[in-house]
């Protein structure tokens, strides 16, 4: 496709970028590596790939792990995360790679990605911008959306259970859902099962299992939770810990460190006596770990606060699910609160797949459709990034 520029010169679009990128490196040249270091953090991950061409420094600068580190978090400080709008149908064309699924950036980018492997479920957000994507027949999948990197880790004990189950033709059990996290010290990450034990024939209340993407392996975690886990909520991860709902009488938010890989209750929380684990959702929004409880015709967020030892809940808001009829009529389970962007907007969809997402402006008070989906999407909280699971 051509282009013509300011100075009249007709060329193609990628003459015009390198033409760019090669202005930019002579106005960078002068300037202290630190000082570049800076400035580049600052920029998307699309361009980044391609300056990783411009030297050997740029290169090892860009893939070491201070400046991923550093580049995460400026994505972060910018406009918040961006939503995901994964397909749940397969697509045609997937070559001898298996099932080929889309990826929609729905806020920051219009842009989509195609990945050559199917997954019907996934983990509830990104982990370091990495997301993953399971089921029961076939290995998981870890996966960059933004750089395109993936990798394959194989089946757990857990899905073997599953697997012997439907083999038995035992169909109606609980269906438990990974988590994906990273310890923050080593740098390593882990995917985790946690499961309630009893579904399963087994006599411990709980059996965690983690895979560790350093060893390339599955192994059992003792002690695991001595909790029931509420299997309606896919768990969160946030700063170096993943987090579930458990299933008791009052119901508590449990907290499992990735690098120490123990578990511990989070104080007591205001929701405690709603014991009706459908109306419960866990989500993380400004990072920080929340608690959406639905209460006809309300809906409360309550956002956890550890800032300087606080421990303590706060509401951040309440939803008038009579508002959000017009999309979701009178929703039998809660709306799920998707990602806060730009401090204000809080995107919203119902259960069903094919559900609007709504946005929901925290300072008005008011309520607008932002996406109707035309085919199963499930919605992702995510940011971009340039790491990988090695």
């Amino acid at each position: 496709m051509l282009k013509r520029d300011r100075s009249g010169v007709v060329g193609s679009k990628r003459h015009g970028s390198s033409l760019v990128l090669k202005r930019l490196c002579s106005s960078l040249e002068f300037l202290p590596h630190d000082l570049v270091e800076l400035i580049l953090q600052r920029l998307p991950v699309k361009p980044l790939l391609r300056f990783k061409s411009v030297s050997k420094n740029w290169k090892s600068t860009i893939e070491s792990q201070r400046f991923q580190e550093g580049n995460l978090i400026c994505s972060r400080q910018a406009l918040g995360p961006d939503v995901l709008l994964v397909s749940l149908c397969e697509k045609g064309d997937a070559g001898l790679s298996g099932h080929a699924r889309t990826v929609m950036f729905s806020l920051a980018t219009a842009s989509k990605v195609r990945f050559p492997f199917s997954g019907s479920m996934f983990c509830y957000g990104h982990c370091d911008g990495l997301v993953c994507f399971y089921c029961v027949y076939a290995p998981s999948f870890v996966m960059n959306p933004a750089t395109k990197w993936h990798r394959s880790f194989p089946l757990s004990g857990y899905q073997q259970l599953v697997i012997e189950r439907y083999n038995r033709l035992h169909f109606k059990f609980i269906s438990f859902k990974l988590g994906l996290g990273r310890d923050k010290f080593r740098g390593t990450y882990k995917a985790v099962w946690l499961y309630s034990s009893s579904e399963y024939g087994l006599d411990n209340v709980t059996t965690c299992e983690l895979f560790d993407f350093s060893t390339n392996a599955w192994r059992y975690v003792f002690p695991a939770s001595p909790y029931r886990i509420s299997a309606y909520n896919r768990p969160v991860y946030l700063d170096g810990s993943l987090y579930w709902l458990t299933e008791c009488k009052e119901t508590k938010v449990l907290s499992f460190d990735v690098h120490t890989e123990t578990f511990q209750v989070l104080c007591k929380a205001p929701f405690a006596h709603l014991s009706n684990p459908c109306n419960q959702t866990i989500c993380i929004l400004n990072d920080r770990l929340c608690v959406s409880l639905k209460n006809w015709p309300m809906q409360v967020i309550w956002s956890f606060d550890s800032s300087g030892g606080s421990n303590t809940w706060k509401k951040m808001c309440s939803i008038d699910l009579t508002k959000t009829s017009p999309w979701f009529g009178n929703p039998e389970f809660p709306l799920l609160p998707i990602a806060v962007r730009e401090k204000k907007w809080l995107l919203l969809q119902g259960r069903d797949s094919l559900d609007p997402v709504v946005i929901y402006n925290l300072h008005r008070k008011s309520y607008r459709l932002f996406y109707k989906p035309r085919e199963p999407v499930g919605p992702v909280y995510y940011l971009q990034s340039l790491f990988s699971a090695l």
